[in-house]
């Protein structure tokens, strides 16, 4: 912006402008407390996310075998049938370990769902027997008479060999999975117990313990979940856990198990008349329970299109979409919550309304003018002074409300000076980037008032129509001092100068 010069038009000094006021004092406190903020929400939002990401496996459909979502486990099944092994699905504790008579595996995706009653009952299982157990809290360990501890949790679960912490590995199904996702909670033997026989393999993220019912620990449940077991040796790490006997019993709870019954029999569950007993029965297979189809005893699931308790099924929106995308999506409607919460500070451009009381107009104008600073509103506070200039000038002007811009400033450069284009830049120019801008915006403007004002015609229009001509011309010269009376006294349009002083009168000629 390109501001009129000081010296357009006749010379009037300018008004001695107030020393500027102190500055206040701006609160640094936003300078530490944005950033910490914003630090503790993406923490927030960090953690939040991998708690909804984590599996939950007290959720029905856990490392079910007739579950197809992420966190079930139909694919692993579909993966021991394609090699031979026999899958049996069973949803109650008990039935689960009379069918393991035989050789079988015993599969326990969520431990920590079964009643503590029944966890005796797992040392007791038939021999050559395997048992596997998915991240089982410390209560199981001890209960089955395990000699491990939980010995640290990681973040995350990390795909490692099964020798990466430099021991070897005497597990052969570890061997020939090669680098799984096997640790993220580590086991170790209590002090107590440090001559207890256990392998283990993944950076002690799995650990075999050979007794008479071989039991298999492995601190995550990544390698038999439907969404990582095709990642790295995933799918070979849960095959060879659980095809090594050649039939796996699937132990699928929906939620915690019942207590065990009592001896009498009075709590217990209600057996089939047309069974032989606890896990009797036969499948097409020869093995007891009903072989490797879903629904062969228990309350199966069926499809996965309703339950047999009842539940509805589950929305097919959310297993349409992967995990990471409604994460992304939250992340993304939480950061536009944010920048709408940033850009509410101003609602809107600045807006006239009614003093509630009558003050002092120094002190509206200061009000208002500090306003307009903390919201760094230049441009509107330019637009307030170049209106209140044109109201001024266009009167004195003899223009009409509202000329078009060209005549305004043509008329202006005529009566005050200078060219067109800067009295246009002026009073129509672009608006302030800096205070400083403005300040000089507001000098200019008032210089330019007060000096259109002080021209010969502005005073006559000041005078209006009302005032009449005189009758007779005055035969004696004109007083050069008394011609212009208005520059030398104070006005609403002038400021007060020192008077000049009158010459004295000639002296007449005595002759």
């Amino acid at each position: 912006m390109t501001a009129v010069p000081h010296d357009i038009g006749p010379a009037v000094p300018a008004p001695t402008a107030p020393a500027p006021a102190a500055a206040p004092r701006r609160r640094r406190w936003h300078r530490l407390a944005i950033p910490l903020g914003l630090a503790a929400l993406l923490t927030t939002i960090t953690v939040v996310t991998h708690a909804v990401d984590q599996p939950d496996p007290t959720e029905p459909g856990f490392l079910s075998p007739v579950a197809t979502d992420a966190d079930g486990g139909s694919r692993l099944a579909e993966a021991l049938r394609d090699r031979g092994v026999v899958v049996q699905r069973e949803t109650d504790p008990l039935r689960a370990m009379l069918a393991t008579a035989g050789r079988a595996t015993l599969f326990v995706p969520a431990p920590e769902l079964l009643h503590p009653g029944t966890l005796g009952a797992l040392r007791d299982l038939p021999g050559r027997t395997r048992l596997v157990l998915v991240d089982p809290p410390r209560q199981v360990l001890e209960a089955t008479g395990l000699p491990l501890v939980p010995a640290g949790r990681r973040w995350a679960t990390r795909a490692v060999g099964p020798d990466v912490d430099g021991l070897p590995c005497a597990l052969p199904e570890a061997a020939r999975a090669g680098v799984a996702a096997a640790e993220r909670q580590r086991y170790a033997v209590p002090p107590g117990r440090s001559g207890a026989a256990v392998d283990r393999c993944y950076a002690d993220g799995l650990a075999r313990v050979p007794r008479s019912t071989e039991t298999v620990v492995i601190g995550a449940s990544d390698p038999f979940r439907n969404d990582r077991i095709g990642e790295r040796g995933n799918r070979e790490l849960a095959t060879g856990l659980l095809g090594t006997t050649g039939r796996v019993v699937w132990l699928d709870l929906d939620g915690p198990a019942p207590p065990p019954p009592s001896p009498d029999g009075t709590d217990g569950p209600s057996w089939p008349a047309d069974s032989e007993g606890p896990g009797g029965g036969t499948g097409d297979d020869g093995s007891p329970g009903g072989g490797d189809e879903p629904g062969g005893s228990g309350d199966d699931r069926g499809d996965g299109d309703s339950a047999a308790d009842g539940r509805p099924p589950p929305n097919p929106l959310w297993a349409a979409f992967p995990a990471w995308f409604w994460a992304l999506l939250t992340q993304l409607a939480l950061a536009a919550l944010l920048l709408v919460l940033w850009r509410a500070r101003r609602l809107g451009p600045p807006v006239s309304e009614p003093l509630p009381v009558a003050v002092r107009s120094a002190e509206t104008v200061l009000g208002r003018a500090r306003l307009y600073q903390r919201a760094r509103a230049r441009g509107p506070a330019a637009d307030t002074l170049r209106s209140a200039a044109l109201a001024r000038l266009l009167p004195r002007l003899n223009l009409p409300a509202d000329p078009p811009p060209d005549a305004v400033s043509a008329a202006v450069a005529a009566r005050a000076g200078g060219t067109a284009a800067q009295a246009h830049d002026l009073l129509y120019g672009d608006e302030p980037t800096t205070d400083r801008e403005l300040l000089d915006l507001a000098r200019s403007l008032d210089l330019l008032t007060r000096t259109v004002a002080g021209t010969p015609e502005a005073a006559r229009a000041d005078a209006g129509p009302h005032v009449r001509p005189p009758v007779a011309a005055d035969p004696r010269p004109p007083d050069p001092v008394a011609a212009d009376p208005p520059a030398d006294l104070p006005g609403p349009d002038r400021p007060a100068t020192v008077p000049r002083p009158r010459p004295a009168p000639p002296k007449e000629d005595p002759r």
